[in-house]
Formats: C-alpha cells, sequence, structure tokens
C-alpha cells in the first residue's frame, strides 16, 4: 500500500497537492516546518522511521529569491541543498520514491531555443545554485527519483504574480511590466497533477521539465491576467525594475519529455482561466 509523507505542506505548492489528494480519498502525512524541520537530520530520520512512506513529495523551499543573495543566502544552502540531502538521504533508507521539485533558474537563460533536460546548468543567482545542488544531493543518496523543474508558479495557496497583479490593478490605472524576459507560467494544480502522476503510473525516474503549454513575457502574461479590467498595461525593459538577483531573459524549458509520459498539459492561457474561475 502507498504512504505518502509532504514536506513545505503549507507552502503554495505543498497546500494544492494536499488538497488534489484530498479530493481523490488519498491518504497522507503532511508537515511543515514547525513539524519537520527538514534541515534538522534527526528530526527528518525519526518522522520517517515512524512513518516508512513509500512516497515522498518533497515540496519544502526557500524561495525567496533576492533575499537569497544575501540576507537569506545561508537559509537558501540549508533549506534548498542541506534540506533536501537529508530527505533524499531518508527516503533512500526506507525504500521511498521521492519527488524533488526544481527550477528553471539552474539554467542561465542564453539560449535562443527550449532547455532540454539534458542541457548544461548553468546558474547564475544563489537561489538557482542551491537547487542545483538539491538535485545533485537527490541524485548522490537516492536512485529512485523524479526530479522535476518547474517554471513562474502560481496557485490559489501563496503569493505569486498573478495575485500581485489583481492587486495592484485595484489601485492602478496603469502598471508597467517587463516584457524581456521569457517562459512558461505554471500552474500549481497542474504541476501537483503531474507529480502524482509520474509516481502512479510508474514512469522512469530521472530529471522532467513541467510547466503550461505555450510561452508568454512577463507583459503578456499581465495582459491576460487583467483583460477583463479597465487598466492599462504597458512594456518596458527589465532594467526598470533592478533585482538583486538574476532573472534569466529566456527561460522556456521543453516539455516533450513530460509529455511522452501520456501527461495531458494544457495550455498556460487555460490554466489562468481555471486559476481565475476558483477566485471569483
Amino acid at each position: 500500500m502507498m504512504k505518502i509523507l509532504i514536506t513545505g505542506a503549507n507552502g503554495q505548492l505543498g497546500t494544492e497537492l494536499r488538497n488534489l489528494l484530498d479530493e481523490r480519498g488519498v491518504a497522507y502525512d503532511a508537515f511543515d516546518t514547525k513539524d519537520m524541520d527538514i534541515t534538522d537530520q534527526q528530526a527528518v530520520d525519526a518522522k520517517f522511521d515512524a512513518l516508512k512512506p513509500t512516497v515522498v513529495y518533497h515540496c519544502a523551499a526557500y524561495t525567496a529569491v533576492d533575499k537569497a543573495e544575501d540576507e537569506g543566502k545561508q537559509v537558501n544552502w540549508r533549506v534548498n541543498e542541506e534540506g533536501t540531502r537529508n530527505v533524499a538521504a531518508a527516503a533512500k533508507r526506507v525504500g521511498a520514491k521521492l519527488v524533488y521539485i526544481s527550477t528553471d533558474y539552474v539554467f542561465d537563460g542564453t539560449n535562443s531555443d527550449e532547455y532540454q533536460v539534458d542541457d548544461p546548468t548553468n546558474p547564475k543567482n544563489e537561489y538557482g545554485k542551491a537547487k542545483l545542488a538539491g538535485e545533485r544531493a537527490v541524485k548522490e543518496k537516492t536512485d529512485d527519483y523524479y526530479i522535476i523543474r518547474t517554471s513562474w508558479v502560481f496557485g490559489k495557496y501563496g503569493k505569486n504574480f498573478v495575485y500581485t497583479m489583481l492587486r495592484l490593478a485595484k489601485d492602478h490605472d496603469k502598471l508597467t511590466v517587463v516584457d524581456d524576459q521569457v517562459g512558461r507560467p505554471t500552474w500549481t494544480r497542474t504541476l501537483a497533477e503531474f507529480m502524482t502522476y509520474l509516481v502512479d503510473h510508474k514512469t522512469p525516474f530521472g530529471i522532467y521539465q513541467l510547466s503550461n503549454e505555450g510561452s508568454c513575457s512577463w507583459y503578456e502574461f499581465a495582459k491576460e491576467i487583467l483583460k477583463n479590467q479597465d487598466i492599462d498595461v504597458a512594456p518596458v525593459p527589465s532594467e526598470a525594475y533592478p533585482q538583486k538577483a538574476y532573472r534569466p531573459r529566456y527561460s522556456i524549458m521543453s516539455l516533450d519529455k513530460a509529455e511522452e509520459t501520456g501527461f495531458r498539459i494544457i495550455s498556460w492561457q487555460e490554466a489562468l482561466k481555471g486559476f481565475l474561475s476558483l477566485n471569483n
């Protein structure tokens, strides 16, 4: 019988995953930091030894990309690399399959074509470097793993670009959004469904990339979010919004390997429409 353990239970993705499993009537044990600090090897080992999970959905992560450059640099590495190493080692010891969520930031964004799963990595910010170190820790500690790289995540249960645009639109007649960073938006619902699909269908272990179909700039994404609202959205270059952490200019990852599993990936426009319908 499948026994599921979820880390990062109260985060944007962890909450989405819990709700998906609840809908399906699937039992699980879910933990947030206060219940299981993944940076504490003994705490992780104790939970895994007590529960003996067969599947681990590792959703816990430090995602404050700009803070990871300075004030949050230490915790970024402790959570995304050391914490992942602890979880991977514990999963291996109890014989559990591990699903680890990574990021498009493992690439440098200089490609002119889609990034394939086996393309060379070259992270340019601390968050991307720590998440790539997490990937390596997973590969070192266990063989039974799925690494899923994703990008531009939005969903019902946390802070994200969609909520930011909707909030700003309430108080502004005009918004400016960068148009020289291109990528693929990802609905947490689609990502959670893919995570469980890989496990349930016993697909081959390895690295996958999953976002919604299609691509856009942040400007185009904002235009679609606010298309039914009376607000002007104007494009600007990245230089208009300086940020501490480097952002890849071209961040489109190939979905070919994910599609070859038979999983149906809806477009980002369809995903956005589904998400917005839940919030009306």
